[in-house]
């Protein structure tokens, strides 16, 4: 009796969000283990990923069930597990100097080649911008020549780039505009491949914490850092990048943004894929900004990751035959559920991606804002 009333409870709950248990339409989900119903109700988000991982459910169209389920908001569950995650981030800096690495060995170590054979030819690990773009590699550099453009780059400038990845803002930077480069990084791999790509350049690439540069720069970029920074944080990093800037310097802050404050991240997503990590509210971006900068110019193209993680999913996807050899089938259907995940999130529009543009004393006569 138990057992049947959950299954109910959780099949009206799917109904809502127009996806059928044992459907027959391609988004609808098929269910091979009945464990999955007492782990999706009492686990939320958390039950769902780790069923998918095991083999207990699947989906022809897993993109399109997500992003039902996420508009629905029916994944979401006050269970133990969200409780605790979020009280640990309350109570604990879960990104101090020893905590952030975690999303270093984690996940940006898990391998280069698995990265090379995801990414764009650049490597390009954040959202491409496909205005007027058709493919990956093309949305990546109209991406990266859209930071350089906002940050009015001029030869000669220095340039802080937190959160550096493979070194591929560094590198383009550098050739394009010809700019002198400061990239740090807390992952080991990304730091040994990105200096032979960034070979021959000005670019100084090195395994630092932010909380540790103060030096001076005349333009600073943040790329897809911010989401392992956590709230307790932000008012450093403000404080960190307004130090490092002259009156004239621009910042700009390139992440994932969150429709609501929050203290914590969906607990399969940290588990999983991104330790410690938590996306920023507007609100919490302007009270951590707050006596630091102006805010210039805020672009929300969040729609753009949708099709960016598609991208990479169809890219991984491609070559999973060379890949297997390293990984198993569970970290495939992980990382299926990541990528996949992750794009229907955005095409709900339930999380989104900001680019800021910060200066230290409010431009002379206005920014001008480029798009």
């Amino acid at each position: 009796m138990y057992k049947t009333a959950i299954k109910a409870i959780v099949k009206r709950k799917f109904s809502y969000a127009d996806v059928h248990l044992n459907g027959n339409r391609p988004w609808d989900i098929q269910v091979y283990n009945d464990q999955f119903f007492p782990n999706v109700l009492f686990q939320g988000s958390l039950g769902l990923g780790e069923s998918f991982m095991e083999g207990w459910i699947d989906s022809a169209q897993l993109d399109e069930a997500i992003y039902r389920i996420v508009q629905k908001k029916i994944s979401e569950a006050n269970s133990l597990t969200s409780l605790m995650t979020s009280l640990g981030a309350f109570f604990l800096n879960r990104q101090s100097k020893k905590r952030a690495l975690d999303v270093g060995r984690q996940h940006y170590d898990l391998s280069n080649v698995l990265f090379q054979r995801m990414l764009d030819s650049r490597m390009t690990y954040s959202c491409a911008y496909w205005k007027d773009a058709n493919n990956l590699d093309d949305a990546q550099v109209a991406k990266l020549d859209l930071v350089c453009k906002k940050l009015y780059l001029q030869p000669g400038m220095r340039v802080l780039d937190i959160g550096c990845g493979w070194g591929s803002f560094a590198k383009f930077a550098a050739e394009r505009y010809g700019v002198k480069v400061v990239g740090i990084t807390i992952s080991h791999q990304q730091l040994d491949l990105a200096k032979k790509l960034c070979k021959g350049l000005p670019i100084e690439l090195r395994f630092q914490d932010y909380r540790d540069v103060n030096e001076s720069f005349d333009r600073i970029v943040s790329i897809g850092q911010m989401e392992h920074v956590g709230y307790k944080n932000y008012k450093a990093y403000m404080k960190m990048a307004h130090r490092c800037l002259p009156d004239h310097g621009l910042f700009l802050l390139h992440t994932i943004g969150n429709n609501a404050s929050v203290y914590s991240t969906d607990p399969w997503i940290d588990k999983y894929i991104f330790p410690n990590g938590m996306l920023p509210s507007i609100a919490q971006l302007a009270r951590s900004s707050e006596k630091c900068f102006v805010m210039e110019d805020w672009h929300n193209f969040g729609a753009d990751y949708d099709k960016t993680l598609m991208a990479w999913f169809n890219n991984f996807n491609d070559h999973w035959l060379e890949l297997k050899g390293s990984y198993d089938e569970r970290f495939y259907r992980m990382w299926k559920f990541y990528l996949l995940g992750c794009a229907a999130a955005f095409r709900a529009r339930n999380i989104q991606l900001w680019q800021v543009v910060f200066s230290k004393n409010g431009i002379p006569g206005g920014y001008t804002s480029i798009r």
